[in-house]
């Protein structure tokens, strides 16, 4: 009986486990993949690649006599369907005919141009060309909800083309796999239906419209495309969607056909193929960072408002070192920057990754919610992003009570001050009365604070960034200060492992440094009843526009965190009656002096040199004149 690669895999691997006696984690380790594809493969949400069922086929070869049954009934047959599985490892692809070779046959998408990763500099050059397509015709702040959706779309589109290249290794055929993914959604990422594909959005790749539906104008084509994905894909409807590029007002285009025309054709250069290995996992969020730094100032907003530096993003994830299977969430989490940045730190660390990181993200903003979601699927991270408020209305819940996770990383807007302090009282959630109090109307950079300890279980840990004023706003001041009073209940209560001071000048809504103030509902006993303090300011490099901290830095940082050991001018480990001396002021840079020391030296030495220094220079001016003289100069005395 010859085995396709759907169904009877989903009983292959059922009844391995069953003879085997091992859960879905175990086969999974035993196999080299994750949990997770397990669970897909069994449950038949996916189907393995062609790599992925030579390996099981070995693995089932070297059980031995036992399971020669198995080998024999999941055996591949002739026909162009048959994945091979137990095929001769010598063979890239096993048997089957009229198998086409494309870039990412072999399961994986090819590298960008030059076998690399598309880098920012080339990003933000090709984001500034399709900018400069349209400009004249839609004013600059309006520039992103033009261009940001088509790169959606081209994204999109490149990521389904590797996972058809895909397919197409496991059965033989692009058009079966066509076929296949017509079927069944699942299979991929997210479904492009055909009239929405790039080389039909391009006008390279003809498509037979329906009677009555052809597009009059390629307006009207954009359009009708992101509406059709947005069909396809429900998490989609109502983000990339809303923007109506055959838009008309007083009888003119908002947008010519010209325009649209170039705009399609920037974005189509092989030079900037967004494909799942040409670019990082968060470039839809750096693109949308970059056109907002460019062109959000019209609109009384900025990058930084939504985005963290990713050197920042990858120090956090250094910092929290998380485990596997662990539960990480953002509460504000932008394009979901942080949470997949800790996936890729564990996955660096550990390699093989049998239990992957369960990510969770709430954000506000349509556009980074999308992106958020976008960016987790893509890349085939466990977990759920949702949209809303935190503040006012977090999605996380159980009962009547927050869901509690072992991991929180986040950058909330600093000193935001929208919020009723009436919301803080009324709390239902009690994130806040016993914690301190409630946070002034005119910051609630410790209502953030509040929200994240309140999200932690009993041995949870975290990671904020926030307003480097935060760590000192009201300590020395006579009478009582209400941020004072949570920084301390969070010192009293033992809460704070560490607060990281910044470099200036690394945020684009900002030059102000912004610290990370690190909180662990479980220290470590060497770390109890103090506070680590760590003067990272010194660790930039200049940059144009902004400061970054290079890959030395980050590590320099997140090891210091690791060691928890005093170095001078940059490290302290301070015990908490020296801050409650200090009046609950957390400032790093009030513990630690970075600046030199100043060396006093004796009177008499100091002149001793200057006197050597007189008879030297003069004998040196006695050297100079009679070079001049030589060469027939007058040189007065």
């Amino acid at each position: 009986m010859g085995m396709e690669a759907g169904g009877d895999f989903c009983e292959l691997v059922r009844e391995l486990r069953t003879r085997l006696g091992l859960s879905q984690e175990k086969l999974a380790a035993r196999l080299g993949v994750s949990f997770p594809t397990i669970n897909r493969w069994e449950r038949g949400r996916t189907r393995p690649d062609a790599r992925a069922l030579r390996d099981v086929g070995r693995f089932v070869q070297s059980l031995g006599k036992e399971y020669k049954d198995l080998q024999e009934r999941f055996s591949s047959g002739n026909g162009a369907a048959k994945p091979g599985f137990f095929s001769s490892a010598d063979s890239p692809a096993g048997p089957g005919k009229g198998r086409q070779k494309k870039a990412g046959g072999n399961g994986t998408a090819p590298l960008g141009p030059n076998g690399q990763m598309l880098d920012v500099k080339s990003m933000e050059t090709m984001l500034w060309k399709a900018a400069c397509s349209i400009r004249g015709e839609k004013d600059a702040p309006k520039f992103k909800d033009c261009i940001l959706p088509l790169v959606f779309i081209k994204r999109l589109s490149d990521v389904f083309e590797d996972e058809i290249s895909r397919l197409t290794e496991t059965y033989g055929d692009e058009e079966t796999a066509r076929t296949v993914i017509e079927a069944d959604h699942s299979l991929v990422r997210f479904y492009i239906p055909p009239e929405a594909a790039w080389p039909v959005v391009r006008g390279s790749k003809p498509f037979d419209w329906p009677e009555g539906r052809r597009p009059k104008t390629l307006g009207e084509q954009l359009t009708a495309t992101v509406r059709a994905i947005a069909r396809a894909n429900p998490s989609l409807q109502g983000v990339i969607d809303i923007v109506d590029y055959n838009e008309t007002r007083n009888g003119e285009r908002e947008i010519s056909d010209e325009a649209l025309s170039k705009l399609i054709e920037t974005l189509s250069d092989p030079r900037y193929r967004l494909g799942l290995k040409d670019v990082e996992p968060d470039f839809l969020g750096r693109a949308y960072e970059y056109l907002l730094r460019k062109f959000a100032e019209g609109q009384g907003q900025s990058a930084g408002e939504f985005f963290t530096p990713k050197e920042v993003g990858w120090l956090i994830a250094r910092v929290m070192r998380c485990v596997q299977g662990e539960e990480v969430y953002d509460p504000c989490c932008g394009s979901g920057g942080l949470l997949i940045k800790c996936e890729l730190d564990l996955t660096e660390r550990e390699k093989k990754i049998d239990r992957p990181l369960r990510l969770f993200g709430q954000e506000l903003t349509g556009s980074s919610f999308a992106i958020a979601r976008m960016n987790t699927v893509l890349h085939d991270m466990e977990g759920e992003i949702v949209r809303g408020n935190t503040m006012t209305n977090p999605k996380f819940t159980e009962g009547s009570k927050l869901k509690v996770f072992d991991v929180v990383v986040t950058n909330p807007m600093w000193n935001q001050d929208n919020f009723d302090p009436s919301q803080f009282e009324n709390d239902p959630f009690e994130r806040f009365t016993d914690r301190g109090g409630y946070a002034p109307g005119s910051s609630a950079d410790w209502a953030w604070l509040q929200h994240v300890a309140a999200s932690l279980n009993e041995h949870g840990r975290a990671a904020v960034v926030i307003d480097t004023g935060a760590a000192s706003r009201g300590s020395g001041n006579q009478g009582e200060n209400k941020e004072k009073a949570i920084r301390r209940w969070f010192v009293e209560h033992d809460m704070i492992e560490a607060v990281i001071l910044l470099p200036d000048n690394l945020f684009y809504n900002t030059t102000a440094a912004g610290i990370i103030i690190v909180i662990n509902k479980h220290k470590s006993k060497n770390r109890q009843g103090k506070v680590l303090l760590i003067n990272a300011g010194g660790e930039f490099e200049k940059g144009r526009p902004k400061n970054f901290i290079p890959d030395a830095g980050i590590g320099k940082i997140a090891q210091a965190f690791h060691a928890g050991k005093d170095v001078e001018r940059f490290v302290k480990l301070v015990p908490r009656e020296e801050i409650e001396k200090n009046d609950f002021n957390l400032s790093p840079s009030r513990y630690i002096e970075t600046a030199q020391a100043t060396e006093h030296r004796d009177v008499q030495t100091i002149l001793d040199e200057l006197a050597a220094l007189d008879v030297q220079g003069r004998k040196l001016d006695g050297e100079l004149k009679g070079i001049f003289v030589k060469l027939g100069y007058r040189v007065e005395r």
